[in-house]
């Protein structure tokens, strides 16, 4: 079987380079070894399928080399993209500022590729492991569960770690080593904290609770909710400064975020001196939360026996409360794989090698991740259409 293009992986990214590649006239075979096409895209955003973010700016990736994303991101937009799924009369809603969502499933978006690659001729198929990858003259030789494959480039679109279920591996790491690639340390993102020993202890029972936080943690900060699970924490403000968060790194809350904390204690000490602390902050905190906070950390008594300093330390702590997580849920769990391929050995403008003429990289394998919110797509997006312009 001979094609000019070979891509490896069905997920998002791959499906985009097919489709940009088979309308420039490229002969495109697209091999998964998981049973369906875009199993990610299939469960993300709750089913929903949380596609792109119309603020994407490269400022919302993390990397090594922050500039690495800006040329493809440029030259593929949100608004690209939706015109795409526009042309499909797909649904879609903004659940919040520039979070845009379909109306009803994800599974219009898988079909929505897949239509669009079979128009542009591009050939998926699914189920099909690739075994072995190796250089030639004019190109690859491949050898699959199909057969043995010849193509004149070959693009990398598997993925990184995360979510092992739906049928990540590293095989794309392996790939990249073996042309004389750098693979940065890999690791989980957007993923729940996890607690242990006192810490975990002291939240017991709290399982379910939500409320808003800004969480701060390596020099990043997130305003949103926050979820207490029976192993940890979640909810988005937590996944998103997981991302920035290591073992040995200081995570820190504001759980009164744009609240003047200090503020508040003192006007209910004047509205309410009778009542004790723990009621005062149930009405600022979920109640849970305000007994707990008062049976383990802060005093609890009448609020006229609290001074001024002692309410401003209170308040002080409440907008800095320090938690020391154990580690993350990792891949099970996680959104994204933070590191990967080195992109300083990657072309920003055509996602080829620079190690193998013919070898491209796209979507999470590289050391390109986004921020929670549907960036993620808009790199697999923007990185495919850069690729499929160049193969």
């Amino acid at each position: 079987m001979e094609y000019d293009v070979l891509v490896i992986g069905a997920g998002a990214a791959g499906l985009m380079t097919a489709i940009v590649a088979g309308r420039r006239g490229r002969r495109v075979l697209v091999l998964d070894h998981a049973n369906k096409a875009g199993k990610k895209i299939l469960m993300s955003g709750g089913g929903r399928c949380n596609f792109t973010n119309t603020n994407t700016t490269p400022a919302n990736f993390l990397s090594a080399n922050p500039h690495f994303c800006k040329s493809a991101l440029a030259r593929y937009t949100p608004w690209d993209f939706i015109a795409m799924v526009d042309r499909h009369r797909i649904a879609w809603h903004e659940k919040s500022p520039g979070q845009l969502f379909c109306d009803e499933s994800s599974k219009l978006i898988v079909r929505m590729l897949l239509a669009e690659g079979a128009d542009a001729g591009a050939r998926v198929e699914t189920g099909v492991a690739v075994h072995r990858l190796r250089a030639v003259d004019g190109g690859f030789a491949v050898e699959t569960a199909l057969g043995a494959v010849r193509a004149a480039s070959v693009v990398v679109a598997t993925g990184g770690l995360s979510i092992p279920s739906l049928g990540a591996t590293g095989f794309g790491y392996e790939i990249a080593r073996q042309f004389g690639h750098t693979v940065l340390p890999v690791r989980a993102g957007l993923v729940p904290l996890t607690l242990s020993g006192k810490h975990q202890a002291r939240f017991e029972g709290l399982s379910g609770l939500s409320l808003p936080v800004e969480a701060r943690a390596g020099g990043a900060s997130f305003r949103d909710a926050m979820l207490v699970t029976h192993r940890g924490l979640s909810g988005p403000a937590i996944l998103q400064v997981s991302s920035y968060w290591e073992p040995g790194v200081d995570l820190h809350l504001d759980l009164l975020p744009g609240l003047d904390a200090a503020a508040a204690l003192r006007q209910g000490r004047a509205e309410r001196p009778a009542a004790e602390l723990k009621t005062v902050l149930a009405g600022l905190l979920p109640r849970r939360l305000a007994e707990r906070l008062c049976e383990v950390w802060l005093p609890n008594r009448p609020m006229r026996q609290f001074r001024d300093a002692e309410l401003s330390d209170m308040g002080a702590r409440l907008a800095d409360w320090p938690v020391t997580a154990s580690g993350t849920e990792g891949y099970r769990t996680a959104e994204v794989t933070l590191g990967g391929v080195d992109t300083d050995e990657v072309s920003s403008s055509t996602l080829m090698s620079r190690r193998q003429p013919g070898l491209f990289f796209v979507g999470e394998v590289l050391d390109v991740t986004g921020h929670l919110g549907g960036y993620n797509f808009q790199w697999a997006w923007a990185s495919g259409n850069a690729a499929g312009q160049a193969v």
